[in-house]
């Protein structure tokens, strides 16, 4: 494992309210509609989340900008959709990735979402991303970086972690989490690019 260079804080849970309709989640989502507040849902549970500050962000925009110099050389003609609201009624889920891309031209939704963990508990993350079919999904926490693949179809969609990533092919998972936990962020990107 690569020790991270930043340092992890101590890990918050997130408030957790059950039992709510989707249409009083959607009353107490515009009531609490304030700056440093995440809020997500799932199967009647509201969860409230504070965004954890700097570390979280740093890591987020390490992620971001190697990722898209990434998708950049490899020729991807891709939309960075950063932390857009995806929601179902029907598969009463409301979730919002740190970081999300459309791998293509004319997709609707996100073909990759990634979340930073700086918390801990709360609702089913994977089982959110699956009511909303997005294909892969990337958790880094502590330094570590897990995949997702999103497989089968209708109800029997499953999440499989796997070792290297199918939605953005050829890219060199080892290199990325090196310059991810890197300490100096023009350094990471310099190291990148140069090994690209």
């Amino acid at each position: 494992m690569i020790s991270p260079a930043i340092a992890p804080t101590k890990k918050e849970a997130p408030l957790l309210f059950d039992g709510l309709t989707w249409r009083e989640f959607k009353a107490v989502e515009q009531l609490l509609d304030r700056p440093g507040y995440r809020l997500s849902f799932l199967d009647g549970v509201l969860e409230i989340r504070r965004m954890p500050g700097e570390p979280h962000e740093t890591v987020k925009k390490r992620i971001a900008a190697l990722l898209e110099l990434y998708l950049l050389s490899a020729g991807y003609d891709f939309t960075p959709t950063g932390s857009m609201t995806l929601e179902s009624e029907a598969g009463n889920v409301k979730r919002e990735a740190d970081e999300s891309y459309k791998l293509a031209p004319g997709r609707s939704r996100p073909d990759l979402a990634i979340e930073i963990v700086f918390t801990s508990g709360g609702i089913n993350k994977l089982e959110s991303y699956k009511r909303l079919k997005i294909s892969e999904v990337w958790f880094w926490e502590d330094g570590v970086l897990e995949i997702y693949h999103l497989r089968g179809e209708g109800n029997a969609l499953q999440y499989e972690k796997i070792s290297s990533s199918e939605a953005v092919k050829g890219i060199n998972l080892e290199l990325f989490l090196q310059c991810i936990n890197m300490t100096n962020h023009v350094e990471a990107i310099k190291a990148f690019q140069q090994a690209l």
